[in-house]
Parts: C-alpha cells; sequence; structure tokens
C-alpha cells in the first residue's frame, strides 16, 4: 500500500536517534557498539592495501580541499565526505566486515566511516555520543533489514549499501547534533542518492567493496546539507513515492520497524566473520572444517562434495558455476563457495592470504574446488529462503565413504559468538595487511581505546590507533 497513517518512519527514526544517549543503551548494546567499532576498524586497516583503495585514496588527494577528517591508515587530511568515502572502502574491501545474518547486510561499514568523519568534522566529539550514533546508525540498519521482505536476489539490491545511506546518514547526523527536523531532512536529502546493485558481485566489480564508502559519503554531504537549511523529502520512507514503495516494492514490515524501537536493539544480533569472504560462504565453510576432522584431513582422498543451500546463496556464491570453481579474480574467490570449501578442507582454515594472486592459481585448490558441486535444497529454501543460508555438506570418498553434516548457524552467529581472544587474533592479521605498517602494538592499541571509549573526550583519537608507526 502507499502513503500511511501515521508519521512517516523518518520522523520516528529522526526523534528516537537524535534523543538516543549512550546511558540508554543496555550494557549489551553498549559492549555490541564497541565490538562493532573494533571489528569495523581492524577491517579497514586491512582493506587499506586492497585493489582499488590506492586508486580512491589518489583521486580524494588529487582533488584536495578542506582537511575536515582523517583516512584511516594513510592519515591524509581530506573533506569529510571524502574521508568518509575512502574508509568506508577500505573497512568492505577485504569482506571480512560484520553481517547480520537474518538481515542480510553488512551494517559497520557505512556506520562508523560516516560517524568518525562526522565526529572529526566536528573538532571532536565525546566517546559516549560517538557510541550512541554508531547505535543509532547500526539500529537503522539492520531493523531496515529485518523488516524486508524481499531478498537481495530478487530486488537486485544489496542491502548494505542501499540501506547503509539511511544508517550512515541517522550516526553522522547524530554525532554532528542535529535536530529532529534537520535528520529528516539529511534522510530526505539522501534519499536522492540511495543506491547499491547486486550487479557488482556477478562481474566480480571492485565497484563492489566501493558501494558501502559512497553510502558514507552520500551521508556526510546530507548532513552538511541539512545543517544548512536545505530541506529535503520529509517522507522519505513512506510516502507515496517514498523508499518502502519504490526500492522494496512495499515488502516491508512496518510495524517491525517501529517494534520496540529505542528498547530492544537488533543490532545485537550481528555476527562477525572468522573468515575474509562473502557470509553466504561461512557456514559451508564451518561444515567443511568439522567433516575435515572426520575424514583425518584426507583432502586428497575426497571424489565428491556436495553442497545444499538456498536459492539466495546459491545465486549469489555458486553461480555461474565455472567462475566459481576456478575464480580469476580475488572478488570472485570471495563469492565463491567451491573455492572456499576447497581452502579449508585442504588448509584446515581460509584466511586472508587465499585471497591473494598466488592462492587463486593453487592447482591442489583449483582441483578439489571442481569437485564441489552447489544446489538448492527446497527444505533449507523452505525453512530461510530470505536468510543466510543454512547448508547440508556431504562429502564423498575414494573409498565409497560418506561424510554429511548440515550447519545452520557458524561461527561469528550470536549462538556461536567469536571470543574477544578470537576478535584480537583477527585484528592483528588485518594489521599486518596494512597498507603501511602501523606497528606491532597497533591491534592492542585500538583494543585499549574503544573500551575505554565511553570514557573519552574525544572518539576521534580512535584513528591514532591506526596511525602509521613513527
Amino acid at each position: 500500500m502507499s502513503g500511511t497513517t501515521t508519521e512517516d518512519f523518518a520522523a520516528t527514526l529522526s526523534r528516537f536517534a537524535t534523543r538516543l544517549t549512550m546511558n540508554q543503551l543496555p550494557p549489551s548494546a553498549i559492549l555490541a557498539a564497541k565490538a562493532n567499532i573494533f571489528d569495523t576498524l581492524a577491517c579497514a586497516a586491512a582493506g587499506s592495501s586492497a585493489a582499488g583503495i590506492a586508486e580512491l585514496r589518489g583521486l580524494a588527494t588529487e582533488w584536495g580541499g578542506a582537511p575536515q577528517a582523517s583516512t584511516l591508515v594513510f592519515g591524509d587530511k581530506l573533506p569529510a565526505h571524502h574521508a568518509a568515502w575512502v574508509n568506508g572502502a577500505m573497512a568492505h574491501a577485504r569482506d571480512y566486515d560484520d553481517t547480520h545474518d537474518a538481515a542480510v547486510l553488512h551494517a559497520g561499514v557505512s556506520v562508523v566511516p560516516a560517524a568518525l568523519a562526522a565526529a572529526e568534522l566536528a573538532g571532536g566529539v565525546p566517546g559516549a555520543d560517538f557510541i550512541a550514533g554508531v547505535a543509532a546508525g547500526l539500529e537503522t540498519i539492520c531493523r531496515l533489514g529485518v523488516a524486508t521482505q524481499i531478498g537481495i536476489i530478487e530486488s537486485g539490491y544489496m542491502y548494505t549499501s542501499l540501506f547503509g545511506h539511511f544508517a550512515a546518514t541517522v550516526a553522522a547526523s547524530r554525532v554532528l547534533g542535529l535536530n529532529e527536523g534537520q535528520m529528516v531532512n539529511a534522510l530526505g536529502i539522501n534519499y536522492s542518492q540511495a543506491a547499491g546493485n547486486h550487479q557488482v558481485t556477478r562481474d566480480a566489480a571492485l565497484t563492489k567493496r566501493m558501494q558501502p564508502g559512497f553510502a558514507a559519503m552520500s551521508a556526510l554531504i546530507a548532513a552538511q546539507m541539512a545543517q544548512r537549511g536545505v530541506r529535503g523529502v520529509q517522507n522519505t520512507f513512506e510516502g507515496e513515492d517514498g523508499f518502502l514503495r519504490v526500492y522494496l516494492h512495499d515488502r516491508c514490515d512496518r510495524a517491525m520497524l517501529r517494534a520496540h524501537l529505542g528498547e530492544q536493539f537488533e543490532f545485537t544480533q550481528l555476527s562477525y566473520k572468522p573468515y575474509p569472504c562473502c557470509r553466504f560462504n561461512h557456514p559451508a565453510i564451518s561444515a567443511a572444517l568439522a567433516l575435515r576432522q572426520a575424514i583425518g584431513g584426507q583432502s586428497g582422498q575426497i571424489r565428491k562434495v556436495r553442497v545444499g543451500l538456498n536459492h539466495q546463496a546459491y545465486e549469489a556464491v555458486c553461480t555461474p558455476v565455472e567462475v566459481r570453481k576456478a575464480p580469476k579474480t580475488v572478488v570472485q574467490a570471495q563469492f565463491s563457495i567451491p573455492y572456499t570449501v576447497a581452502a579449508a578442507l585442504i588448509d584446515g582454515g581460509v584466511r586472508l592470504e587465499h585471497f591473494a594472486d598466488t592462492s587463486l592459481g593453487r592447482e591442489d585448490l583449483l582441483s578439489l574446488a571442481s569437485k564441489v558441486d552447489a544446489s538448492v535444497d527446497e527444505e533449507i529454501e523452505r525453512q530461510a529462503g530470505r536468510n543466510i543460508s543454512p547448508v547440508l555438506l556431504e562429502i564423498e570418498m575414494n573409498d565409497g565413504t560418506a561424510h554429511r553434516l548440515r550447519v545452520d548457524a557458524p561461527l561469528g552467529h550470536p549462538s556461536h559468538p567469536m571470543s574477544e581472544n578470537d576478535f584480537d587474533t583477527k585484528a592483528r592479521d588485518c594489521m599486518r595487511m596494512a597498507a603501511r605498517p602501523l606497528g606491532d602494538n597497533a591491534a592492542s592499541r585500538l583494543r585499549a581505546q574503544v573500551n575505554q571509549l565511553d570514557k573519552s573526550d574525544n572518539a576521534s583519537e580512535l584513528i591514532r590507533a591506526l596511525a602509521p608507526a613513527g
């Protein structure tokens, strides 16, 4: 249906976000916001050396402009919207960032860079306000995600960036101290910019990793325009030509958008990645690692591997079949169940080095990947057609024995969480991939700053943890 008898969700959301303080967040939500900030910034360190990032940074520094905010790892001072753009792309570049398994999106990669750029633009804000801004942004994108009833394959949009435009706008606006009316305008201004397609994964385009950066950039533009009195769309979400009808074909649970807003926090249900690849791969990786033990690590004796999953995951990480079984680019490998399952079975893990050009040519990985066949499992499709898919994985050995395992919640899911040590180990791996040396204690510096963020007078000091050594 078009139109609504209640106020537009933009007004509801703006009232929630502008009034939210850290003291109103339950301890679980504060911890969840800190975890997201820590993980997103660690992922950005690894992403700083990824393909395409040097080109973005080169353009931004060539354009120049007011030195308002920093690029992570490099330390260049750029206009705030350009810093958010580059940092958002960095954070998503390795596909190592958070995922909401029900919403099927990444939350922090647009929200945290936008909030950080806004904090520097404002001349520094208390850590408590930064946490509140990040929490409001994360809640925005997660609620939009879980309320949406149309999958990314059917819609053709990547919800990470599409919803990230609004989430990043909420975060940046809250950090900058916009009032309710200004935030409504900022959301409406960003409705004129919202985009993010799924074709980028089908074509293995480097712009896949850049789309969250576009969302963060547009948020800084929208918030600053609203600060200066520019009027945007008022009925952004539920107007006759609002976002829910135009982009989602009204397949959105409007009640779920509002239910217990400010009382229950959906972003506490975010998952975090132990493996640097598309989250659709993770249940299969978890199953492969468990079955690797069952077969005694004898990957050379495998005759066939079968993977059953939902249609959405099949389209995203199993097709085109010839591409997923023999990926030629990093993005193709990041979105390949055959390749990542082969890596798990042969090497006992899936690591950053598996997505380097040297690994893409490994004959052992490609040989086993060619034996991995995926198909849509009708039962899984009925049970979880919209979500990150469970998998049913079966390994058939040369001697005829077979091993089967279904995985519904892989490592990193709230029901199967990573430990703080897991996060710290991941962060150290990420820091070692940084484009510039960050020093041996960079991960511990970041951990200390995030842990004390609620007591900090200036959230922008987070940047120092990712500053080049020396």
